[in-house]
């Protein structure tokens, strides 16, 4: 239990179970700017988990699964439910969508050929970070109608959409090197993020 109850894993499990509460403000009580915060909260404790894993030493298998997993479900919620509810652009959606489901697709088939994870890097953090505040604005914008709101979303989704695509190369070219049996290769500017 000592591996499963540290304050990383903890912090991780809240943020997966923040989800369900985004989604009743966004969709049960139509309330997007609240929903938006919501994920701000969300969004701003991703670092958090990653660091304490390191700084307590309490990297673990279990954190390194529950860290992306709870990014993974936070932006399929808000993207697919930003969508729903109409607060965030179509163009937008589908291009986080698809970029997800071909990171999603490409980590499966390295579990299940290789039984390998690919490990997070520092540059799909950054992207996740501006993907969140992104999404968060849109929908804050969309519960305001004021103008700052949408220009500072603007402003994250493009270089954080860019970012975000840029790894997916990496990732895929990872899992690649790891189905074919050699390591991923990192560059030292790049290095994975462990504990995340």
């Amino acid at each position: 239990m000592n591996g499963i109850l540290t304050i990383p894993n903890i912090i991780s499990f809240v943020r997966i179970l923040l989800v369900p509460v985004f989604l009743w403000l966004l969709l049960g009580r139509d309330d997007p700017a609240g929903a938006g915060w919501m994920l701000g909260v969300i969004g701003s404790t991703d670092w958090i988990d990653g660091y304490l894993a390191r700084r307590l030493g309490q990297v673990s298998e279990l954190s390194r699964f529950l860290d992306p997993l709870a990014d993974r479900l936070a932006i399929g919620a808000a993207v697919i439910g930003g969508w729903i509810a109409g607060a965030l652009p179509w163009p937008i959606a589908l291009a986080i969508i698809i970029r997800e489901s071909l990171v999603g697709i490409g980590a499966l088939i390295v579990a299940t050929r290789a039984r390998a994870k690919i490990d997070v890097r520092y540059m799909g953090k950054v992207a996740t970070m501006a993907i969140y505040m992104a999404v968060g604005m849109f929908l804050i914008y969309a519960g305001t109608d004021h103008w700052f709101f949408g220009t500072v979303a603007w402003t994250f989704v493009i270089p954080g959409l860019i970012m975000y695509y840029w790894v997916a190369g990496q990732y895929v070219m990872d899992s690649i090197r790891i189905i074919r049996g050699g390591p991923p290769g990192v560059s030292s500017s790049d290095q994975p993020m462990e504990g995340q």
